[in-house]
């Protein structure tokens, strides 16, 4: 009995400090991180109505924006180039989650520049690499191990997530699920959840306000209902596998130009312009406007998410800074738009599922995603969401916004990847049908067919069946 009893106490009392040893450096990790992303979102507000006194002279301001932050980046920080979120996987897989420090300010700056000036970029990666960057620093300051380093530079991604959007649930599982495809940091949850409840609650206490998009009434969850949700998902999916090609494809052809980085910014600035001169200026910038637009239900074009995929694709591939999810939302959010308008569907309902359906197919992140819809646009959603996001994250298949992923398991038993710990950018996968329904049908198929159960000969015909004139095809 007493053994048994120490043996209790012993583990308690190691669970205890771990415990308190991880509440502790996640409430300080949120600090830091919501007064990083509350300043990074405050400068930013200001800078967009700095640039929009301009009118429409704002949009030549791009070529020179997406310039400026292809020198910034490569004097300064190297690693500050592209959308965050990605160069933070990349860290957390391959360095043990180290991230150079003057990356912070360096990403600060030139993401500001990009997005004010016009760059189609998103505010979120930033956030991530900014909190990953300040945890980072954290943990080497208190010379933190590279298992503990790993987990505080997740919680710095989390606490990003949840100040940036204003949602510290599914920012927190969003921090946690976007660094594997199926599989999430199960022992960094509750340190995930509270660096994002406080990143966020120091962001609104510094002043920063967050949209609500809650909608009001819900159709029945009747059979018909999810019918049309769950078509919409298989619709999502295959609208989040064309934005990610888009980008990809538009980011290997611009990298293909033998130009340098200053020549390649300042010119696909130009063609922004040029395109935005038979699109219109909705594409770029953050598009907050459209996003609100469309989960209100007001009508919005019906090829707006593709131009969108195209002008992000540019913008990031030339050198632009900036995130890549606000884009993935606007895409979503038209194409649910486009979707509704397309079956005469409730329109604020099915802009609103695209919203984080395309998200959770593009960035494989089903989980944050649904819970995201709920945080956003309340509970009545939830049922709905889930539906969607689900199957829209088995449609896109084994692609992602963020090459990085490690691909932990397949979405189908089917599948089979060559290495263990493959990235999405470099996998290679073999199908396995053995172990599909097929194989059994073509063998029972077979088997009548030996049997002659499906065409029987002649002498096996019943009585009086041979006196028949031959059918068409004997």
């Amino acid at each position: 009995m007493r053994r048994w009893l120490r043996s209790i106490a012993e583990e308690e009392l190691v669970l205890g400090y771990a415990f308190i040893k991880r509440v502790v450096l996640s409430v300080v990790a949120g600090i830091v991180v919501g007064v990083a992303a509350a300043a990074f979102l405050l400068l930013l507000e200001k800078s967009i109505v700095a640039a929009n006194t301009l009118g429409r002279y704002r949009v030549l301001l791009l070529p020179l924006g997406l310039l400026a932050s292809v020198l910034i980046v490569r004097k300064l920080a190297p690693e500050a180039a592209g959308h965050g979120t990605e160069k933070v996987i990349e860290a957390v897989h391959q360095r043990a989650g180290r991230i150079s420090l003057p990356t912070v300010p360096v990403k600060l700056v030139a993401t500001i520049i990009t997005i004010a000036t016009g760059g189609s970029a998103g505010k979120e990666g930033p956030c991530a690499q900014i909190g990953a960057g300040l945890t980072s620093a954290m943990a080497g300051l208190l010379r933190l191990n590279e298992v503990d380093r790993k987990k505080l530079v997740v919680c710095g991604i989390s606490a990003g997530f949840s100040a940036i959007f204003g949602t510290p649930v599914s920012g927190a599982i969003f921090g946690l699920e976007v660094l594997y495809i199926g599989q999430i940091y199960y022992d960094v949850m509750l340190p995930a959840f509270i660096s994002g409840i406080v990143a966020f609650q120091t962001a609104v206490h510094l002043g920063v306000h967050y949209a609500d998009q809650s909608l009001a009434v819900f159709p029945a969850l009747a059979s018909s209902s999810i019918i049309w949700v769950a078509l919409s998902g298989v619709f999502f999916g295959l609208v989040a596998l064309i934005h990610i090609e888009i980008v990809t494809v538009t980011e290997k052809y611009l990298k293909s130009i033998p130009a340098r980085p200053e020549v390649k910014a300042f010119g696909s600035g130009l063609v922004l312009l040029i395109l935005s001169l038979f699109f219109g200026t909705r594409y770029l910038g953050l598009g907050t406007g459209f996003i609100e637009a469309a989960v209100s239900g007001e009508p919005v074009p019906g090829g707006a998410f593709l131009v969108k995929s195209l002008f992000t694709g540019i913008t990031l591939a030339s050198g632009g800074t900036g995130g890549i999810l606000t884009p993935t939302f606007f895409v979503g959010a038209g194409a649910g738009s486009f979707f509704a308008t397309l079956f005469a569907l409730d329109l604020p309902l099915f802009s609103s599922i695209g919203f984080v359906a395309v998200l959770s197919g593009a960035a494989n992140t089903p989980i944050a995603a649904t819970i995201m819809a709920i945080e956003l646009f309340g509970g009545g959603i939830a049922s709905f969401a889930a539906i969607a996001c689900i199957i829209s994250f088995a449609i896109s298949g084994h692609r992602s916004i963020y090459p990085s992923q490690i691909l932990a398991r397949p979405k189908s038993p089917v599948f089979r990847f060559s290495d263990e710990d493959v990235t999405v950018e470099n996998h290679r996968k073999k199908i396995n049908l053995s172990i599909t329904i097929i194989p059994e049908l073509l063998s029972g198929l077979r088997d009548c067919w030996d049997r002659e159960v499906l065409f029987p000969r002649d002498e096996e015909r019943g009585p009086g069946e041979e006196n028949l004139p031959p059918q068409d095809g004997e």
